[in-house]
């Protein structure tokens, strides 16, 4: 069953790196790169290989790092770890058993024995199994001990999001299972050079990290990325258009939605909206929200997520609380449906452009 499984990722993750950005399985979006604000040398890679340069970069100043997962030793199904095992040896990148929960725990021991431990869930529809090893062991070590032990050097990485054929389980969006916890912390890049500066911040920080990767954007998002290591801050949303009529938040892929939804109200409605990446969804950045919010009084909350107990819930809730005074109309949420994922049916699941502008529209017009 292992191999039957194993083999089976292994051509899932074929035909997604066959895939291209005009075909209609991913034509949901439109990848845009992000202006190039990095000095000194790049190299335009696209979301994969600079996952895999931050991984190569922990290795290389991190002699306790260690990379291990179902796979990860010839490179993985998306190839994240593809020449690692090859330049630093088996001893610190190596294959596990097909068992997410062995995964997780044994992530959890190495990093309190010391280890820069960096555990790979194949796909996050599969990281459930290791939910009680996740949340109850290693989000809560440091306040069980008192502080005497931690597995604060844990980084857990897994794939994400719609892939445009993943169906029931290679497509879903975890995010908001792990937000309920405390003690960790869940981070979402929208491309190559966030996640580069990303990964390394949540494998140098204190605290056990998720780190989410839209699969879709494996290959179809290229960016110029910088050849130095570089860290970026988590907790820090990203203003990526500015606009005075409504506030759209986003992260991963959908962030790509909505700077698409931006230039399409501004054009047909005449409507200005601003447009912002949440990137970490714990710890989220509450004083760009709400300053963005009170300035527009209009915010559209989108998610590949079901609706019910989505993150976008917890960010309206806070809206609600906190800038209610300034709003001119209701926090709109526009979410993955109440239903498993879907196969044949994935373009009405999904909150593409279409349905998050006339979400826009209605806000206008309320």
């Amino acid at each position: 069953m292992a191999a039957i499984r194993s083999r089976a990722c292994r051509l899932f993750a074929k035909a997604v790196g066959e895939i291209r950005v005009s075909n209609r399985c991913v034509s949901h979006f439109v990848y845009t790169p992000d202006a190039s604000s990095q000095d000194g040398d790049t190299t335009r890679l696209n979301l994969f290989q600079s996952i895999n340069a931050a991984m190569e970069t922990a290795l290389k100043t991190d002699p306790t790092a260690i990379i291990f997962g179902e796979d990860v030793g010839f490179g993985g199904v998306f190839r994240c770890t593809i020449g690692l095992q090859e330049k630093y040896g088996r001893d610190r990148v190596f294959n596990t058993p097909l068992c997410e929960q062995g995964i997780a725990g044994f992530a959890i021991g190495a990093a309190v024995a010391g280890a820069t431990a960096i555990a790979e869930i194949q796909f996050a529809d599969y990281i459930y199994p290791a939910f009680d090893q996740i949340v109850n062991e290693a989000a809560k070590y440091r306040y069980r001990t008192g502080n005497l032990f931690n597995s604060g050097k844990l980084t857990i990485r897994t794939p994400c999001m719609a892939v445009g054929h993943g169906a029931l389980y290679h497509s879903q969006s975890p995010e908001a299972f792990f937000a309920h916890c405390p003690g960790l912390k869940i981070v979402i890049p929208r491309g190559p050079v966030k996640a580069k500066g990303l990964l390394l911040s949540c494998i140098r920080d204190q605290d056990p990290c998720i780190f989410m990767e839209p699969k879709v954007l494996y290959r179809a998002a290229v960016e110029d990325v910088p050849n130095g290591e570089y860290e970026l801050p988590l907790g820090k949303a990203d203003i990526l258009r500015e606009g005075a009529d409504v506030t759209l938040i986003g992260w991963g892929t959908q962030v790509h939605v909505l700077k698409e939804v931006a230039e399409m109200a501004e054009s047909q409605l005449g409507v200005s909206c601003e447009v912002i990446d949440l990137v970490s969804i714990i710890p989220w950045d509450k004083e760009t929200i709400f300053k963005s919010v009170c300035k527009t009084g209009r915010v559209v909350i989108a998610h590949e997520a079901p609706l019910t107990g989505g993150f976008g819930a917890e960010i309206a809730a806070s809206i609600q609380e906190e800038c209610f005074l300034n709003l001119e109309a209701p926090v709109t949420r526009v979410t993955g449906w109440d239903t498993p994922f879907p196969h044949v049916f994935e373009p009405f699941y999904i909150p593409d452009k279409w349905r998050c502008f006339e979400a826009v529209k209605k806000l206008k017009e309320f």
